[in-house]
């Protein structure tokens, strides 16, 4: 299934799952879900909404906000080797749409070592705005996943992501002995490549995220990106707010992005709320807050 933005570019929402495996294979969750906003007078409105599978989406009441919220569940509870989901997501022209998640995601142990993959495709309109701020993904010991984020602007869009990170639960103690991680972010506005992230991290993340090179022994990571008209504005604002294991800097025009680390996903949140807030330009979605 197909969609066209209001550039005319053929937006596929519809992903091609993989097939069904054999009777004799471990069960493994699969989950599909696309989600557009419009504009309606002063506020954005639902325009296109499809889900199937393990993953679901909720539009709590948002009483004086502009924005369309979105809040994304995982019936399944997490994710192990061999689950499948795939998100598309799109703000027309001049609507506003936030999506965040119920919950942390959690990664769990891949028992044959195969892959959990997760691929999110975002478009984003003339005049238009989408915030991405998904709660923590955690990584258990023996987890692996592909994940992919790709974001397509309009010349004149404004795009927020914020992608926390967790190795692990500090409070018990945990230590991830063998992880297979990798993360990929594209960004393009115009169709032109505007900015790109990947991340490889696999084998001892404990060890690993120990060199100074790497993490510092931190334990909780984010990685924040403002690509907007008004990116500028910000930097010296969130260099204002940046903890010593952290940095921003304005990677060309209209593009903000900053790394932050911090020992667990508490710390991180004390330092990441504030900056959250004032590049969202208000509250943040309640399940965030909870």
């Amino acid at each position: 299934m197909s969609d066209r933005n209001d550039e005319g570019t053929a937006i596929n929402f519809s992903a091609a799952l993989r097939p069904e495996t054999p009777a004799t294979a471990l069960p493994r969750a699969r989950g599909s879900l696309r989600v557009a906003s419009a504009r309606s007078s002063d506020c954005s409105r639902l325009r296109n909404l499809f889900q199937s599978g393990s993953l679901k989406i909720l539009f709590p009441s948002t009483a004086g906000r502009n924005d369309l919220l979105g809040v994304c569940i995982n019936t399944a509870g997490g994710m192990t080797g061999g689950d499948r989901f795939d998100i598309a997501a799109e703000a027309a022209t001049g609507s506003r749409l936030t999506l965040t998640t119920q919950a942390a995601e959690r990664i769990y142990r891949s028992q044959d070592g195969e892959p959990g993959r997760l691929s999110s495709r975002i478009a984003v309109g003339p005049g238009a705005r989408l915030d991405w701020m998904p709660q923590e993904t955690i990584l258990f010991d023996r987890s692996c996943l592909r994940r992919k984020l790709d974001i397509r602007l309009a010349d004149d869009a404004s795009f927020l992501m914020v992608e926390p990170l967790v190795f692990g639960r500090a409070t018990m103690g945990e230590r991830l002995r063998h992880i297979d991680f990798r993360d990929d972010i594209r960004l393009t506005r115009g169709g032109s490549l505007i900015f790109a992230d990947a991340i490889r991290l696999t084998g001892d993340a404990s060890d690993l995220l120990g060199h100074a090179a790497v993490a510092k022994g931190a334990g909780a990571v984010v990685s924040l990106l403002y690509s907007a008209p008004d990116a500028d504005l910000f930097l010296p604002l969130l260099r204002d707010l940046m903890p010593p294991g952290g940095g921003v800097s304005l990677i060309r025009p209209g593009v903000l992005f900053a790394r932050l680390l911090a020992k667990d996903s508490y710390l991180l949140r004390q330092t990441l709320i504030p900056m959250m807030t004032l590049l969202h330009g208000g509250p943040l979605p309640k399940t965030w807050t909870l």
